[in-house]
């Protein structure tokens, strides 16, 4: 019986140097969410039929996000490679605009916090529509989904 989704995620650890209290919020918030909902079905078909659920880890060596994909038991049953080329501006953006966003919860209006905010969502939402575009073929995912993944992709990318 199919079960399109994910169980558990985790993030490779050696990649990430340094993160601050508001984007560990964030990567738990993500995995929490993620874990709670998500619609992620791997194209690939399986011998046995195969079809879910899934234990993923993500990792980003070389400028690729990997997207180890494992059966419940632990199983490996593939690892996507997927070049990140085109989401690094769409990285830079979001981390500058949650810079701003986490500074301007300090110190501005809620009008102000609210424009940010919305420009922080869209470019959450248009990365998510590109993840999702360069997955296509590979792994369907919904769209709640992308954003959570692409969280997660941004919190493997920090450097001290």
């Amino acid at each position: 019986m199919a079960d399109p989704r994910i169980i558990d995620v985790t993030l490779d650890e050696r990649t990430i140097l340094w993160r601050s209290a508001d984007i560990e919020q964030e990567r738990r918030i993500a995995i929490f969410d993620l874990i709670e909902g998500n619609h992620f079905a791997p194209q690939r078909a399986h011998d046995d039929g195969y079809a879910g659920p899934y234990k993923v880890a993500l990792s980003v060596e070389e400028g690729r996000l990997a997207i180890q994909i494992k059966r419940d038991n632990d199983t490996p049953l593939e690892t996507l490679v997927l070049a990140l080329g085109r989401f690094r501006r769409p990285i830079r953006d979001y981390f500058a605009i949650c810079d701003s966003y986490y500074q301007a919860i300090k110190q501005s209006t809620p009008q102000q916090i609210e424009t940010i905010d919305m420009a922080r969502r869209g470019i959450h939402n248009d990365a998510a529509d590109l993840l999702k575009e360069r997955l296509a073929g590979k792994i369907e995912i919904d769209f709640d989904t992308a954003r959570r993944l692409f969280t997660l992709i941004c919190v493997l990318h920090i450097r001290a």
